[in-house]
């Protein structure tokens, strides 16, 4: 790999599209561009000679966990000895961990020669395409230039209209639907996985992580996949127990039992997305279980920053990008079975869709924590204030605001002893800037 750093013209041309992300304007093809759509990136794939086209997809999408199940079913895949690319967003602190090789980030040399070929291009788009869309069409043209055997492509948002769905993909993988983003998928569950059952196409394979009977019928009732496979009947978790450094589980699919499969990551939903990441790589080989010693090997190499991450000691520090309700009362589960104690220091930033008390309370702030808000640094964010304010209502008195995270981390640290915990939390972009900060 390249040493060299990015060629920040480029990076300037890439930073100066519609960006969802950091609200520069609504939904791609908001601002006057008209409604959702995926002309803009089909037309974009098509001008880069359809490179999404060379290879199999694994597509995953879901309210929580798509990012682990999709790092997880990339690791499996890999250790079959297949070819694996992998696209996932939003990244922490570089935009190259969106999209990654064999386990390897793009370098700088290789993003900035996809970039600049987009750039070259863009003049004959009938529209710009976003900064999503970009990035989306750079990573499948690496992936078909490298001759990947596998993609393994994360959702950015919703599905239907998510660029990423310009792919027909082999394994359709739906971790679960919550409440989320509903100023863009809508107010309510349902409403939310028709946008999500807009990544199941005709003959591929579903795997099902969401188990509501309810919202099961739109699923499938759409182009008709040609097996589905279910939480909780083809695939799922047995045992489910603390282990030092991570969890022990029990895994299970229609072809096997796994036990005692070490996993060195915190929370007892990674049990979940390991269960979800192993039906799609079995999936994808037809329903042929991995073998043991494989899986094994695979899921004691994987990494997953930002989520429950332990990146300091003395005292504890604990990094979560916990976003929405769901994703909170996770990490408050994850912190009361493996790290308990009586009172943490929080570090919390939200962007400004997001309900400051329902998330505070989603983690279990009580009277006697410490709060400490902040702003991520995202021009979505929401002020800080607004989450003392609703630290305070719960009866929390040791609630303080700083402006910017890497204050707030410093902050935190200073009133923590070294025997208790920090846990920064509330938005990736609030655990990206913490994670520079005390990582660099």
């Amino acid at each position: 790999m390249t040493t060299e750093g990015p060629d920040r013209e480029i990076r300037r041309w890439l930073e100066g599209h519609v960006n969802l992300e950091t609200g520069s304007v609504g939904l791609p093809g908001g601002g006057g561009r008209g409604g959702p759509t995926l002309e803009r990136i089909a037309e974009l794939a098509a001008l880069l000679g359809s490179p999404h086209t060379a290879y199999p997809v694994v597509h995953v999408t879901g309210t929580n966990g798509k990012t682990s199940t999709a790092r997880m079913a990339a690791a499996l895949l890999a250790a079959r000895g297949l070819s694996v690319g992998l696209v996932t967003s939003p990244h922490l602190a570089r935009v190259n961990e969106r999209l990654s090789w064999n386990g390897d980030p793009v370098a700088d040399g290789v993003l900035d020669g996809l970039l600049d070929s987009i750039r070259r291009v863009e003049p004959l788009m009938t529209a710009p395409p976003s900064y999503f869309e970009i990035l989306t069409a750079a990573g499948f043209a690496w992936f078909a230039d490298v001759a990947a055997d596998v993609v393994v492509a994360e959702v950015g948002l919703g599905g239907a209209w998510d660029a990423t769905n310009i792919v027909d993909a082999t394994v359709a993988v739906v971790t679960n639907v919550g409440i989320d983003h509903v100023e863009y998928l809508g107010p309510d569950r349902v409403s939310i996985a028709k946008e999500k059952a807009g990544i199941v196409k005709e003959g591929c394979t579903l795997v099902l992580g969401e188990t509501d009977p309810e919202l099961a019928p739109i699923f499938l009732g759409g182009p008709r996949p040609d097996r589905v496979v279910r939480r909780e009947v083809d695939f799922g978790v047995h045992e489910n127990v603390v282990a030092h450094g991570g969890r022990l589980v029990d895994l299970f699919t229609s072809g096997k039992e796994y036990e005692e499969v070490f996993l060195p990551l915190h929370g007892a939903h990674q049990g979940d997305n390991a269960a979800c990441a192993l039906a799609a790589a079995e999936a994808f080989f037809g329903g042929i279980p991995i073998e043991e010693e494989l899986l094994v090997s695979a899921y004691a190499s994987v990494e997953m920053p930002g989520r429950l991450e332990v990146v300091g000691r003395h005292p504890l520090v604990m990094l979560d990008g916990a976003h929405n309700p769901a994703g909170a009362r996770a990490l408050q589960v994850a912190l009361t079975e493996e790290f308990p104690i009586d009172a943490r220091t929080f570090v919390v930033g939200l962007l400004r869709e997001k309900e400051p008390g329902e998330m505070l309370a989603a983690l279990g702030v009580s009277r006697g924590d410490r709060v400490v808000a902040c702003r991520p640094p995202s021009p979505r964010a929401l002020d800080p204030a607004a989450v003392d304010q609703a630290a305070r209502a719960l009866g929390v008195t040791d609630a303080s605001v700083v402006d910017s995270v890497e204050e707030a981390v410093a902050r935190a640290l200073a009133v923590t002893p070294e025997d208790g915990q920090v846990v920064v939390t509330g938005s990736l972009y609030t655990v990206g800037a913490a994670r520079v900060a005390l990582t660099s």
